[in-house]
């Protein structure tokens, strides 16, 4: 199996690069997050991930391969194309229309709208994601590596003081998540004693 690619960037697309190793060109599919962080010098490394689907209509063999600039948007990846439903091609989507922080922030705090925002993405199909991801998340390491709270540090360090004092993360995301809905974004203090009256 495939690990990563690391050589020339010859192409660079939003929906693919292409790079060069020891003479062999080997197109990958990227998602615009992957794009945007892609270096614009010539040597790249991508991490990888193999894909093989089956073609519906002739029945033959589809390989693909799929790159990641970070391990987390792999991993991401990884969770999505186990749930039934969504393929390779659909995950990738996914992380296109989303950043990994958003997709584990709409998975823990059950924001379907957010999924369906995603083009081919229904409303059956976003639950089925919440749902399946949610105790897969918990299992992972994303959910140390990527916050639920992107780019928000009070929130942040009012969920780990949470943590600290014994609450799961996600009844802790969904008490913080009122309390900011409620009273606006307050000093750490203030917020975790409004979030342990909603965890009482």
């Amino acid at each position: 199996m495939i690990e990563h690619l690391q050589g020339r960037l010859i192409e660079k697309h939003p929906t693919h690069a292409v790079i060069e190793c020891n003479g062999v060109g080997y197109r990958v599919s990227i998602s615009l997050n992957t794009y945007s962080k892609l270096p614009d010098k010539e040597s790249c490394k991508l991490l990888v991930h193999y894909a093989v689907s089956v073609d519906v209509r002739s029945g033959t063999s589809v390989h693909a391969l799929y790159g990641f600039v970070e391990e987390s948007e792999r991993e991401l990846f990884r969770l999505l194309i186990g749930i039934s439903g969504v393929s390779a091609a659909t995950a990738n989507l996914i992380l296109s229309g989303l950043s990994p922080g958003e997709v584990q922030s709409a998975v823990l705090n059950d924001n379907m709208t957010l999924f369906k925002s995603v083009k081919g993405i229904g409303p059956k199909l976003a639950q089925k994601i919440i749902v399946e991801m949610k105790s897969k998340l918990l299992k992972s390491e994303l959910s140390s590596e990527i916050s639920s709270f992107p780019h928000n540090t009070t929130r942040q360090e009012a969920l780990s003081a949470l943590a600290a004092l014994g609450f799961d993360k996600i009844s802790a995301q969904r008490a913080l998540k009122k309390v900011v809905e409620m009273n606006g974004e307050e000093p750490i203090e203030e917020m975790v004693k409004a979030a342990l009256k909603h965890l009482a």
